[in-house]
């Protein structure tokens, strides 16, 4: 990764000021998302979906576990993105037919209830460190940061919750005549119908947040090694030495 190439303004943030910085970077990458993550998180929806019939909490169980899945394809869209560049679905399925399965499913075990996988992700994805050497480079990112990656992933853990009781609780005011709003026992039984609803409603929140999510990390990973390495200030001697 060299730094002259990238097409952000890279200096050190507060940590707060780098999570505003991944949403901006999402907001501007809503064409890559749209051709190139939408259609992975349809198939994985659908695909945990289809388990509804083995038990009617497992889609939702499956669809958080295998969100890491989605979490390449958008690491790789934003580092796209970082150097200017869109992503297409080619590009999204070129990237994980070459990207080794290894580090995937060490993602999907062992990693997978890391309280700061957005903002290690890189490490592994972008810098392509394994083993002892990605252990040494992921706390070199996380000294002095495991708080502020710990608070960034439980805030939008928080808001994926929320926004999904929130579309559940949409139901009966927006249906007064079939659902009045005193009788809401029907969202706890058990019937495939409302297990579906619920799942739907959490797939649809964790969907929509998790961009936001893993482009904070991003951004997160980025004003690191800004402060690990003075980006800022080798761009401006080059920018110097240019003029």
């Amino acid at each position: 990764m060299k730094a002259e190439q990238l097409q952000l303004a890279l200096r050190p943030r507060p940590a707060y000021e780098a999570v505003d910085l991944g949403v901006e970077m999402t907001q501007r990458s809503g064409r890559s998302l749209l051709r190139a993550y939408v259609p992975f998180a349809l198939l994985l929806v659908v695909a945990c979906g289809a388990t509804v019939e083995v038990a009617r909490w497992l889609p939702s169980l499956l669809l958080w576990w295998c969100l890491p899945w989605l979490d390449r394809t958008l690491l790789d869209i934003y580092a796209r993105q970082a150097f200017g560049d869109s992503t297409t679905f080619a590009d999204a399925w070129e990237a994980r037919r070459r990207a080794p399965w290894i580090p995937m499913l060490e993602w999907l075990t062992i990693w997978r209830l890391s309280w700061w996988r957005a903002y290690s992700m890189p490490v592994g994805q972008l810098e392509g460190q394994t083993g002892a050497a990605r252990r040494q480079r992921v706390k070199a990112i996380l000294r002095a940061h495991r708080g502020a990656a710990t608070m960034m992933q439980g805030t939008f853990s928080t808001i994926v919750l929320c926004l999904a009781l929130g579309l559940v609780a949409l139901i009966p005011w927006m249906t007064p005549g079939l659902h009045p709003f005193g009788d809401i026992e029907w969202l706890g039984d058990d019937s495939l119908a409302t297990q579906l609803l619920w799942y739907g409603a959490y797939a649809g929140a964790a969907l929509f947040i998790e961009p936001f999510f893993v482009a904070a990390g991003f951004a997160m990973y980025l004003n690191r090694r800004v402060e690990l390495e003075a980006w800022d200030l080798e761009q401006d001697l080059r920018h110097a030495f240019e003029r």
